[in-house]
């Protein structure tokens, strides 16, 4: 039986869909696969601009299943088992415009084509795996559809991959994708849910040997980043709630990250206090918060960067502007 809320949500967006199918406007439903999370977000597409209906999300933490460089079958089982629900979902909207994509977990996978492969057979969702240049070229497109500042870096931290693009004059001057994720570190280095102060160096030093290796960023140095994606989102809201901020402030000023870092190191054991903050802000990404934000530590840091600008918007609602608005 299903929930009144659910049969509300369902004639909604079924009356939508009817409507604008009919005018010759879109309802298209985006998939992302991640190496943290899936989510499928459902938009209304009209005359070049988009509005999202609605979104959902599973934490999977696939890039957990990433064992010598093979997804194990666990993971791949969970994604067929979430994607089906997805489609079940939109199948009873008659929505049938549906684009899913996959990042660095499944793109970094020995067995990748094997696995999509298998996904695809047992969902009947087609899935593209899109590159770290695509990813990174979505964002920014996402990203800065809205954005003030005609130069500066954009940073998407994922849970395998962290995506880095530098802008001059809204157009991309360089971009690259490092294999740096809040889940694959935390799964490399951490033994609890919460890092020490020892393990937080492990991973702060790992982030500095990368960045090292990548002499395209030696010159580069900015004062603000553009913030995409979940850690950046649960960064903010830790932030805004530890110092006072109210929940609409969208800046992070860089020099407290540190200070925020290490009041949650599990040495001398969390308070109360700042226990009951991490599960109202990120119940869901408790394991994975501390190595993103160290790894946006070391980043605003390398690149002598003053603020965080966090945007709602990413990949999701750049692949709907490249690939689906671009292409009509």
């Amino acid at each position: 039986m299903y929930s009144e809320g659910f049969v509300f949500i369902r004639k909604v967006l079924f009356k939508i869909n009817v409507q604008y199918r009919g005018e010759g406007f879109l309802i298209h439903a985006i998939i992302d696969i991640g190496s943290n999370t899936v989510r499928m977000a459902i938009y209304q597409i009209e005359h070049g601009r988009i509005e999202m209906l609605m979104k959902r999300k599973h934490m999977v933490g696939l890039a957990a299943y990433l064992k010598n460089g093979l997804m194990q079958q666990a993971g791949i089982d969970r994604v067929s088992e979430v994607l089906n629900e997805y489609r079940e979902f939109l199948q009873s909207f008659r929505i049938t415009e549906i684009t899913a994509f996959t990042t660095a977990a499944l793109r970094n996978a020995r067995n990748s084509q094997e696995a999509v492969e298998e996904i695809v057979r047992r969902t009947s969702i087609p899935v593209r795996v899109i590159s770290g240049d695509e990813e990174a070229v979505f964002d920014f497109i996402g990203a800065t559809h809205s954005l003030k500042e005609k130069d500066g870096l954009l940073i998407d931290i994922g849970g395998a991959s962290t995506e880095v693009v530098f802008y001059q004059n809204h157009e991309i001057v360089n971009k690259t994708s490092l294999l740096l994720g809040s889940l694959s570190l935390h799964t490399k280095y951490v033994e609890d849910i919460m890092p020490s102060r020892e393990e937080i160096e492990d991973i702060r030093l790992e982030v500095r040997q990368i960045l090292d290796t990548e002499s395209e960023l030696d010159d580069v140095s900015y004062l603000n980043i553009c913030g995409v994606g979940g850690t950046f989102k649960g960064t903010l809201a830790l932030y805004n709630m530890l110092f006072g901020f109210d929940k609409n402030n969208t800046e992070i000023d860089t020099k407290r990250m540190d200070e925020i870092i290490q009041r949650f190191c599990r040495n001398d054991g969390i308070s109360q206090e700042d226990t009951i903050v991490l599960m109202k802000t990120v119940p869901e990404r408790l394991n994975t918060i501390i190595p993103g934000m160290v790894i946006a530590d070391v980043l605003a840091k390398r690149f002598g960067s003053k603020t965080i600008t966090y945007s709602d918007s990413g990949v999701r609602e750049g692949y709907i502007y490249d690939q689906i608005i671009a292409n009509k």
